[in-house]
């Protein structure tokens, strides 16, 4: 700067100041608009959530809001441990595809390979078709006859004997129906393959490995460090409905936190867990019979949000429930954890990454 004039070097050092200046202001009015977002939803008196928004694996938002526990008044944090619903499919299909690149099993073996009395009535069903809930078997949360057993802790065994003589909704491959009891069956396959129970595989060889510390299969009578306490809402908040978590099982059993979740999805991104061409057929948009596409991965739904590609996936269990977005193409992570069944984070999850996207 020592040639130019004073009024040059005086625009040349205000265009730096505004330079730093700009894109803190510009995080800042992000924040606020994501604030308002989350204020409107979550009072500070009821139950509460969490939010994280990460853009290049970094964390660029990570707030609580609301309570943790209404009975003793105490804060959400935004290290606060919740039950993730069926965000827990994600892990499973990643189990099963380390198994596959291990070479224990392939995506087209029938599920009779590994349970061989499973009454499949003449069809073909096979990994593929329970990892992309097409495979036409009875969903076992659909049935009213639940009620009878959601207390008791059932073994995997017992739980498929559940609802393998249902009939089936249609022939494998012909269409999509969200399906849980293609999860659980997934789950004990896990187990057979492994010879370790669904949570101890996942535990050593997902969890520990990548140093998700604040991540387990959920359970009721262990004291979990940060625990955030789930909430039903009626003619006023109550305490969650309490239900054996040998039944959601592989389709919905896993707590975890924010910061564990964006360790996963950078896990994943980072191929951490999977090589790149397993994880190509993971967010396939994959097809029925007919060519119809699904919408549907390994545990992922594949969508769009802006016209941009979207990996998503929700979770609902009794008095939780969660949302997770990705957006590949601009590395936005948007994940948002409930602790009340009447707040669903899916569509504030979307907006957030809509409002973050391009900045």
């Amino acid at each position: 700067m020592k040639n130019l004039n004073p009024l040059s070097k005086l625009l040349l050092a205000t265009l730096l100041l505004f330079s730093q200046i700009t894109p803190l202001l510009y995080s800042q009015g992000l924040e606020a608009r994501i604030d308002s977002l989350l204020e409107t939803t979550f009072s500070p008196e009821g139950p509460g959530a969490v939010f994280l928004v990460a853009k290049a694996g970094k964390p660029i938002y990570r707030k609580a809001f609301g309570e943790a526990n209404l009975e003793l008044n105490v804060p959400m944090t935004p290290s606060n441990v919740f039950e993730i619903g069926s965000m827990t499919k994600q892990f499973t299909a990643i189990a099963i595809l380390m198994l596959m690149e291990q070479g224990k099993l392939q995506l087209e073996d029938q599920i009779t390979k590994f349970i061989p009395d499973y009454p499949t009535r003449g069809k073909n069903i096979t990994i593929h078709h329970l990892l992309t809930h097409t495979s036409g078997i009875k969903s076992f949360t659909g049935m009213k006859s639940l009620r009878a057993i959601e207390r008791q802790d059932l073994a995997p065994p017992e739980l498929i004997d559940f609802f393998k003589n249902e009939p089936m909704d249609f022939d494998p491959g012909e269409a999509f129906k969200y399906n849980n009891s293609g999860y659980v069956i997934l789950g004990y396959i896990i187990e057979i393959l492994s010879g370790k129970s669904y949570a101890e595989f996942v535990q050593e060889n997902i969890f520990d490995k990548l140093e998700m510390t604040s991540s387990q299969y959920a359970n009721h009578s262990e004291v979990i460090e940060n625990r955030a306490y789930g909430y039903h809402q009626k003619d006023k908040y109550v305490n969650k409905n309490y239900v054996s978590l040998s039944l959601p099982y592989a389709s919905g059993s896993l707590m975890s936190t924010v910061d564990d979740m964006l360790k996963w999805n950078k896990a994943i991104k980072n191929n951490k867990l999977i090589i790149d061409e397993t994880k190509k057929i993971v967010f396939e948009n994959h097809t029925l019979s007919n060519g119809k596409k699904i919408n549907y991965g390994y545990g992922w739904h594949i969508t769009t949000l802006n016209n941009a590609v979207s990996f998503e996936h929700g979770g609902s269990i009794f008095g939780f429930k969660s949302m997770g977005v990705y957006l590949p193409e601009e590395d936005i992570y948007v994940i948002g954890l409930s602790n009340c069944d009447c707040n669903s984070p899916t569509e504030l999850a979307r907006d957030i990454a809509q409002l973050t996207m391009g900045n």
